[in-house]
C-alpha cells in the first residue's frame, strides 16, 4: 500500500433499521436520506475513493436492498433524463454507479459493529492486509483524513483510527480514547494505549473521541473471534481494537481538526443538510437570508 492510498476495500457498515428516523425509515433506509439532494451513503462512497479505495463492501441486513441499488445503474432513468436534455440530473444520477465497484454482505442478526466487521472478512482477498471501515452516520470534513490516516499506517503499522477534539459538556457521548505522543515531529499522531466509552467528564483519558473511520489490520479479525459479547449482547469493535492494543499491536489515531456532522440522529442529520445547502451556490444565498430572517423573529 502506497503511503497516501487507503485499503482497496472500504467497508460501509449500514444493516441498522435507523430507529431514530421512524417513520421515514419504515420504506427508506437511513443511509438514503439525502443531505441535500445527495445520499448519505453516497457522500460517503465519494470520501472513500478520493483516499484511493477501489471497492466499496456495504454491510446490509435482510430485505435491506435499497442502498446497495442505490448504486446500481438505471439505464432506463438515464435514457429519459438523456431524451428531455436533463443532463445536469443525468450526471447526478451517474455518479454513484461510476465511483467504486460496489457489493454486499448480509449481516444475519443485529448484534454490534465488531460483528457487522467481522461479517467481511470472507469477501477479502487474500492478499488485503486491511481495510478501511468508514460509518455512513459520521460525516467528517474536510476530506483528507482517510489519505492522512493511511500514510499514518505506512509508518507504524498496525491500525489507524480518526479522532476529534470535543468539549468536555459532550464527551460523556462517545468512545474516548486514551493517548501518548507518538512523535513531536507530528503533534496530531498519536499512539492509544486504550479506549473509554462514553465516559463522564472529569473520568475522560482525554478530549479526543471516535470519529467514525478506521483502517483495521486484518489481524483485526482474530480479535473479533477472541473477544465476548457485551452490553445487549453485541461484538463491539472496541473491545477488539483493545484486545489488539493489549497484544502489543500498534494502534494509532490521526487527529481531525474539521467538523463531523452527526447523520444518525435527525438534529444532525438537519445541521449537515443546512451546512452542506449553504455551501452551495443554487441554495445557499437564498437559504442564507431566509435563515437570517426567521431568526430575527
Amino acid at each position: 500500500m502506497s503511503q497516501s492510498k487507503i485499503p482497496r476495500t472500504a467497508v460501509v457498515p449500514a444493516a441498522g433499521l435507523g430507529t431514530r428516523f421512524l417513520p421515514a425509515t419504515k420504506t427508506v433506509p437511513k443511509e438514503l436520506l439525502p443531505v441535500v439532494d445527495t445520499p448519505g451513503i453516497e457522500l460517503v462512497a465519494e470520501e472513500a475513493k478520493s483516499a484511493g479505495a477501489e471497492r466499496l463492501l456495504i454491510i446490509t441486513s435482510p430485505g435491506k436492498d435499497g442502498v446497495v441499488a442505490h448504486f446500481v445503474q438505471d439505464l432506463v432513468l438515464e435514457h429519459t433524463l438523456a431524451a428531455r436534455g436533463k443532463e445536469s440530473m443525468l450526471a447526478k444520477v451517474r455518479n454513484a454507479p461510476s465511483l467504486l465497484e460496489v457489493a454486499s454482505v448480509i449481516q444475519d442478526q443485529p448484534l454490534g459493529l465488531g460483528h457487522a466487521v467481522g461479517c467481511v472478512e470472507t469477501a477479502l482477498g487474500d492478499d488485503e492486509d486491511a481495510i478501511a471501515v468508514l460509518l455512513p452516520d459520521d460525516l467528517v470534513l474536510p476530506g483528507g483524513v482517510l489519505s492522512a490516516m493511511a500514510r499514518t499506517r505506512a509508518e507504524y503499522g498496525g491500525s489507524v483510527l480518526c479522532a476529534i477534539e470535543v468539549d468536555d459538556e459532550k464527551i460523556s457521548a462517545y468512545g474516548v480514547f486514551d493517548v501518548e505522543d507518538a512523535d513531536p515531529a507530528t503533534p496530531h499522531v498519536k499512539r492509544v494505549k486504550g479506549m473509554v466509552e462514553k465516559p463522564a467528564a472529569d473520568e475522560a483519558p482525554s478530549n479526543l473521541a471516535a470519529a467514525g473511520r478506521y483502517i483495521l489490520d486484518r489481524k483485526i479479525f482474530d480479535a473479533l473471534r477472541e473477544i465476548t459479547t457485551g452490553a445487549g449482547g453485541e461484538l463491539q469493535l472496541t473491545d477488539a481494537i483493545a484486545l489488539l492494543i493489549e497484544k502489543g499491536e500498534p494502534v494509532h489515531v490521526v487527529v481531525h481538526h474539521g467538523t463531523r456532522h452527526d447523520l444518525g440522529n435527525p438534529g444532525g442529520y438537519l445541521k449537515a443538510a443546512v451546512d452542506f445547502a449553504l455551501d452551495r451556490d443554487d441554495y445557499g444565498p437564498e437559504l442564507r437570508a431566509w435563515l437570517r430572517e426567521r431568526l430575527d423573529q
